[in-house]
């Protein structure tokens, strides 16, 4: 596995953690941690791939804004819809699209301080069985709102890791 591209490792749906207080603190800690992760970077830092191939730093940023926005709304969707097909987007386009390369990081660090302050709240209110509720996606089949939290805990984790692990490596 290249640790550059997974560097805490893949998504494993089948042993992601069930523990939904956990899950929620890291989406709670996310806006800070993301900000702190980025914080002292010139734009040329900010414009640098995480890995060779990869989004750069800035481009990290505005898709975890973007991803979460998605999981966000789509937490709402399978809470007040019957098991909902939602629809997938296209991540590496949306990256690629001159706001995600350009426009300055700290919009989305606004946006995601915001967004995760209304998600947690969200989240920290549901019962037991709202936690099951959820969603079809075309792609990947069924997710209970237990699985898409514990999955955007590990999302959250990935790509601060991203971050993180390139300014180690480039002593930043």
């Amino acid at each position: 596995m290249d640790s550059a591209r997974f560097p805490i490792g893949l998504f494993d749906r089948a042993a992601a953690s069930l523990d939904h207080k956990a899950a929620i603190a890291i989406l709670a800690a996310l806006p800070e941690n993301m900000r702190s992760a980025v914080s002292g970077l010139s734009d040329a830092q900010l414009d640098t791939p995480y890995r060779e191939g990869g989004w750069t730093l800035r481009q990290v940023v505005h898709h975890v804004a973007d991803s979460h926005g998605q999981a966000y709304a789509r937490t709402r969707m399978a809470l007040t819809e019957d098991w909902p097909v939602i629809k997938p987007y296209h991540e590496a386009l949306w990256a690629e699209l001159s706001d995600a390369r350009t426009a300055p990081v700290e919009l989305s660090l606004e946006l995601l301080a915001s967004l995760h302050a209304r998600w947690v709240l969200l989240l920290q209110s549901l019962t037991p069985e709202q936690w099951e509720r959820g969603y079809d996606h075309p792609e990947s089949g069924r997710h209970t709102l237990t699985q898409v939290v514990a999955l955007y805990d590990w999302h959250s984790r990935h790509h601060l890791a991203h971050i993180t692990s390139l300014r180690e490596r480039m002593g930043w």
